[in-house]
């Protein structure tokens, strides 16, 4: 399968809504994006209209389109018929005025193919002995069966689409003519690219508009009228059972729409409570006038409904009914499927994934996944990542900031921006002599601390750092980090306890000035002391120097 739909990945958030609204979770997520699996796609197209990014692309067509026009062949348009919905006020008429100057040799209603395909379905219940028929004008429904439920092949119509029936009888009328087909679908354009031949491009709704806006050409608002037009009602929840007879051998009629929907009647079928019936089946709820690329992607069901019930008459188109063997369309089953875990294997992912026991498992679906199993057996298939369950995530954080908050060494106090407490760890309740944490969450900080300096940086915007204070109520130092979380409108305070630094710091000081003092009262001793000895000594020194002289004296005169 081509890849009609791809992925902007710069634009994909983690927010798995595309996997939530995929029917048959066929989205692989891995390295923080979302990837589509070609081989397990529907192409219901859910994931491009429910994606918040616009994350989703959907291949164009334009430019094989113009390149077909430049051939010089005649290139014909089959319209779709939820174009009435569409295009408010704009008829076929006007349509096909505004598409041929833009190159276009003309432009059918697809409407016309989907009449030889209702004969078809008539002629099936009539003349062959069908149990269960299923419409096979969807290729997104042909898709499902195809790849999930292929034991309910054999009830599927093996009948061509509308977009088949009528771009064959196109090119039957006019030679050499390229047929495009546009309307509101994705699977459209792999039905015309998987069955070759028939129809040569597929543009959407979106394509169309965009060319048109870009060559400035403007539909005409008029509304034209056609009696022999029933088969307009095709693109309604029902309208192709408005269309047929529905008296044919004691058939039940009955439409279903939305690919849930679908798949539950196919379970139902797969189950023998299902027989002797018609089932037209649609994978768009409302069926493709609710279809993905609707370019009015706020959906006005009831407003659109009326759209196409008055543009639709009330008698067939006029159409020329092909052989049988040309309406036959062959429908095999498409593997897809990965390897089913074992249960040792899921078991092992659940708890992993902290779902020990069947009461962890919440099956929440905020991954995207119905059950936790789901999502678990998704891993094992390597379509998933553990990160995607929530719970675990916030469990996992959880537990990991309370770790680090319950063994930090520092005090953490938590307020709100009314300065009542919101969380306190271990070590700020021992500094506060606080016995549990309950006694004090959710009060006024004032009860156990002077808030102002938890004010001044709420009112003046400047963080406190490392501030040393003593809290005299407690008898403690503490270094004190104050800041703002704005993003989250928290006050967050880290209280280092100091109390044992601060006091063998003053313990030193109280040495050193006792030291300084000691030393004062030695050196004031000791010079008291050189004094007396400086003067005893200058007493000697005298005497001895009248001794000398006087003993010089006396051997002088002898």
């Amino acid at each position: 399968m081509s890849n009609w739909l791809t992925l902007k990945k710069s634009n994909c958030k983690n927010c798995y809504k595309c996997i939530r609204h995929c029917p048959v979770k066929s989205i692989r997520f891995s390295g923080n994006q979302a990837h589509i699996i070609g081989n397990e796609c529907i192409l219901c197209g859910q994931c491009f209209v429910v994606c918040p990014q616009n994350a989703k692309e959907i291949a164009g067509e334009v430019e094989k389109t113009k390149v077909l026009i430049q051939s010089g062949s005649p290139v014909v348009v089959s319209l779709a018929p939820s174009f009435i919905a569409n295009y408010d006020g704009v008829g076929i008429n006007s349509m096909r005025e505004a598409l041929q100057k833009l190159g276009f040799y003309d432009v059918e209603e697809t409407a016309i193919g989907a009449a030889i395909v209702k004969n078809e379905y008539e002629r099936i219940l009539r003349e062959e002995d069908r149990d269960i028929l299923i419409s096979s004008c969807c290729h997104s429904v042909n898709l499902l069966i195809q790849k999930y439920f292929p034991s309910e092949l054999k009830y599927l119509a093996d009948v061509v689409s509308p977009m088949q029936a009528h771009c064959a009888d196109i090119k039957k009328r006019i030679p050499n003519a390229k047929t495009v087909f546009i309307g509101p679908c994705v699977a459209k354009k792999d039905e015309a690219e998987y069955y070759e031949g028939i129809v040569d491009a597929v543009l959407t709704f979106e394509e169309l508009t965009e060319w048109l806006k870009s060559e400035c050409i403007e539909l005409k608002q008029e509304i034209d009228t056609t009696r022999n037009s029933r088969t307009r009602f095709f693109p309604t929840t029902g309208g192709i059972l408005k269309t047929m007879e529905q008296s044919i051998n004691g058939y039940t009629y009955m439409a279903i729409d939305g690919v849930e929907n679908c798949m539950a009647a196919l379970r139902d079928i797969e189950s023998g409570k299902i027989h002797k019936c018609f089932i037209e089946m649609s994978s768009c709820t409302g069926s493709c006038i609710g279809g993905p690329v609707m370019e009015k992607y706020h959906r006005s069901p009831i407003r659109d409904y009326v759209a196409v019930a008055n543009y639709a008459g009330a008698e067939d188109f006029d159409v020329i009914q092909p052989e049988i063997d040309e309406m036959h369309k062959n429908f095999t089953f498409i593997e897809h499927r990965l390897q089913q875990p074992s249960e040792i294997e899921i078991s092992n992912v659940l708890r992993q994934m902290g779902k020990v026991k069947e009461t962890d498992q919440l099956n929440c679906g905020s991954c995207g996944y119905n059950t936790c199993r789901d999502k678990a057996i998704a891993i094992c298939q390597g379509k998933a990542e553990y990160s995607m369950c929530l719970p675990f995530l916030k469990d996992k954080a959880e537990s990991f900031s309370d770790t680090i908050v319950k063994n930090t060494p520092n005090g953490l106090i938590v307020l709100n921006e009314n300065f009542e407490v919101q969380q306190i760890n271990d070590a700020a309740r021992a500094i506060m002599n606080i016995r549990n944490a309950s006694d004090i969450l959710g009060d006024q900080l004032i009860r156990i601390l002077d808030p102002t300096a938890f004010m001044n940086v709420l009112n003046r915007g400047e963080e406190i750092r490392n501030q040393r204070v003593y809290l005299a109520e407690y008898n403690r130092y503490v270094e004190q980090t104050i800041v703002h979380d704005k993003d989250s409108h928290l006050l967050i305070g880290i209280l280092r306890d100091v109390t044992t630094e601060q006091k063998a710091k003053e313990r030193k000081e109280n040495l050193d000035r006792q030291t300084v003092e000691v030393a004062d009262k030695v050196v004031e001793k000791q010079m008291r002391i050189v004094q007396e000895i400086a003067s005893l000594l200058g007493e000697t020194a005298a005497e001895t120097k009248i001794a000398l002289s006087k003993l010089k004296e006396s051997i002088s005169d002898e």
